[in-house]
């Protein structure tokens, strides 16, 4: 089978405005990773929809049962997307998913969601180490600024560090658009 898997991970409302952990723009992000998943859905391939559900004590954000857990309306699960519950940064870990895509057949994955620094980078060097060909949509993804000691690390910067880290030996990083086409001329 030579056709990839889509994986959006934690694309959730508590990431949005108004919500317990608000990065910067996740709207465009979420709004590039629907266009995926139309794309997806139309060629009837496989798709995940990854849910974190944070159950450590004394959780903030992503608690199970809030309105701030679910999924964002902009990537709703339709039918024949299946929805992963997660509880650790990795997608692979404690989870179904490395068996589904296994059968499903795919080695290739595009990868898309939130949190850039951490869930998407911990499930991409997982999908790395367990040898999947990984390409994540940058402008699929968001963050947020970070801080360390005295220094904050703009979110600007935290994206782009993570991304350049992540490019070459763990992925393919792209735009959707970019994504889009190459599938279209492949």
């Amino acid at each position: 089978m030579n056709q990839p898997a889509l994986l959006i991970i934690d694309i959730q409302n508590d990431y949005f405005p108004g919500g317990a952990m608000a990065l910067t723009a996740p709207e465009a992000a979420a709004r590039q990773a629907a266009e995926l998943l139309d794309y997806f859905r139309e060629h009837q391939w496989p798709r995940f929809l990854i849910q974190h559900e944070s159950v450590r004590p004394g959780a903030t954000f992503l608690v199970p049962g809030t309105p701030g857990q679910a999924l964002h309306s902009l990537i709703a699960p339709g039918a024949g997307d299946p929805v992963i519950t997660k509880r650790y940064p990795n997608a692979f870990q404690a989870t179904t998913l490395h068996d589904d895509l296994q059968s499903a057949g795919c080695r290739q994955l595009v990868i898309c969601g939130m949190m850039t620094h951490m869930c998407i980078d911990t499930t991409v060097r997982a999908a790395f180490s367990l040898g999947y060909q990984v390409q994540l949509i940058a402008d699929a993804t968001a963050t947020r600024a970070l801080r360390y000691g005295d220094h904050e690390v703009p979110a600007e910067a935290v994206q782009n560090a993570f991304l350049a880290a992540m490019q070459g030996v763990f992925a393919e990083v792209l735009n959707a658009d970019a994504w889009l086409t190459k599938e279209k001329e492949r």
